[in-house]
């Protein structure tokens, strides 16, 4: 019996219609559960083929868990390892060479040190920074954000350099991002699973969190290009990354989707937040994503899933491969 586990926190409805729906519509031979974790002993299998992860993230006993189980063989959801290195910085810039449109970004240092650093730790760093330049760069306003992390965590919107300093004295050993403001007319959430499998949903973030995704998409020939551009960044980016189940968010302006946001590889599947209609799509695509991965399931082999960045590192090919030329 080749066994799909979803592990998860405290959110109730996917975990239990994914494994509902799996187990409906399932060959035999093939069943889902939420996922059982007891003993660890290092370099034994879990016992399940497919993992899907929704809450290592937060919790690093189950990070270092699923790394050792996909040494064994089973296909987790998203790549452990990956997702464990992965950062939104790093994300910009790769999209970049990807030629999808993002905001112009900075990296800043946080603004305390960290834990067991002291001043000399940080000789290599230019103090103070250039703010004159990077204000020049980036311009007013401007968005505040941790390069890791998520759910609208210590995100500041500044005005000005007084706001600006004043965010950043709250951010403590946080390793910040400067991102140009995106004054948008249409704005996408983008679900990806399985790497081919695209849902656009119109989005509205300035809403409040239960409105969020009320707007509508929108029509006409000029739209009808510009989902088929936003699906196109979707993939590629997926692709590249190598996430099986993410979301990518894109703010448009004059017609150009900036991708805003795209490290989102548990992102929010609740159905009182995303709706039914949303909700039901991505339950199905999930369950059929995971049965195809627990049939092409491979014991005691690599089956985890590796973006075209890494594997492109790892077999000497040029970044231009990225791009497909």
């Amino acid at each position: 019996m080749k066994k799909i586990g979803i592990l998860h926190g405290m959110e109730s409805s996917f975990p239990e219609a994914f494994v509902e729906r799996v187990n409906q519509i399932a060959p035999s031979g093939i069943m889902a559960e939420r996922m059982i974790v007891d003993k660890v002993l290092q370099g034994e299998s879990s016992g399940y083929d497919v993992i899907i992860d929704r809450i290592s993230q937060d919790v690093p006993f189950y990070r270092a868990m699923l790394k050792n189980t996909a040494l064994t063989g089973t296909a987790v959801i998203n790549n452990p390892f990956w997702w464990s290195a992965d950062e939104k910085f790093f994300n910009n810039a790769l999209a970049v060479h990807l030629g999808v449109p993002v905001p112009k970004t900075v990296l800043l240092p946080s603004k305390e040190r960290p834990t067991d650093t002291s001043e000399t730790s940080f000789r290599n760093l230019k103090f103070p920074l250039p703010w004159g330049d990077i204000f020049d760069h980036i311009g007013f306003p401007a968005y505040m954000k941790p390069h890791s992390g998520g759910g609208w965590k210590s995100v500041y919107k500044v005005r000005n350099p007084d706001e600006l300093f004043n965010a950043y004295d709250e951010t403590d050993q946080l390793v910040m991002l400067l991102q140009e403001e995106i004054v948008f007319t249409d704005y996408f959430r983008c679900y990806c699973i399985g790497g081919k499998e695209v849902k656009i949903m119109p989005y509205e973030p300035r809403n409040e969190p239960h409105l969020r995704y009320d707007a509508t998409l929108p029509t006409g020939p000029n739209a009808k290009k510009l989902l088929a551009t936003v699906k196109d960044y979707v993939l590629k980016l997926n692709k590249a990354l190598g996430y099986d189940f993410n979301t990518v968010e894109f703010a448009v302006k004059d017609g150009i989707p900036y991708a805003i946001d795209f490290c989102n590889p548990a992102p929010d599947a609740d159905v009182n937040s995303v709706g039914q209609e949303n909700f039901e799509w991505v339950v199905e695509t999930a369950a059929k994503v995971a049965i195809d991965r627990a049939k092409k399931h491979k014991p005691g082999k690599d089956n985890l899933t590796w973006g075209t960045f890494m594997s492109s590192s790892v077999t000497g090919k040029d970044r231009a491969s990225l791009k497909g030329e």
